[in-house]
């Protein structure tokens, strides 16, 4: 898998890939507008298995904000990541805030290269592949890395944190 690019506008995330030298694929399609269900989109168009293609959330307990990074199949369990991040609770953020903290918008919204650092939890079944997709910062365009470079890009952890949809 090498650094393949079509002709596409840079987002933050793909720029901090190829900054970094991480081996990526771009993989881009046609978002129809409307569709709400941004993951499930991505998987569907790009011929992948919702298991292997993941969608970022934000989660927040009081100011603290963290990134849970799950399948695009399931949902995320929020008592495991807030046991996870060491919080008493959590909830998910809400979809403005997360916009401004990430430097996104909501259905292309990237774990890489957020607008502020926060804390990151990749679900543990990501572990199962040797890359995943996750979203490369704007709708319709989503990246193929390995699980570990996600990680070591976003200083995240693995977590047992997706619960089935």
């Amino acid at each position: 898998m090498g650094k393949k690019k079509k002709a596409t506008a840079s987002t933050a995330a793909i720029a901090l890939l190829t900054e970094k030298g991480v081996p990526f694929e771009i993989l881009e399609y046609e978002h129809e507008e409307g569709n709400k269900n941004f993951g499930v989109e991505a998987a569907e168009k790009l011929g992948r298995s919702p298991e292997q293609v993941y969608k970022t959330l934000m989660v927040n307990h009081e100011k603290d904000y963290a990134v849970a990074i799950v399948p695009v199949g399931g949902k995320l369990n929020v008592k495991a990541a807030a046991a996870a991040l060491g919080w008493k609770s959590a909830k998910l953020a809400d979809p403005a805030v997360a916009q401004k903290r990430t430097g996104y918008v909501v259905g292309g919204i990237s774990p890489l290269s957020q607008k502020t650092a926060h804390p990151t939890l990749l679900d543990a079944g990501a572990q199962n592949f040797d890359t995943v997709l996750v979203s490369g910062g704007k709708r319709g365009c989503d990246v193929e890395l390995s699980p570990n470079d996600l990680l070591a890009l976003t200083n995240g952890s693995y977590a047992d944190i997706a619960a089935e949809a």
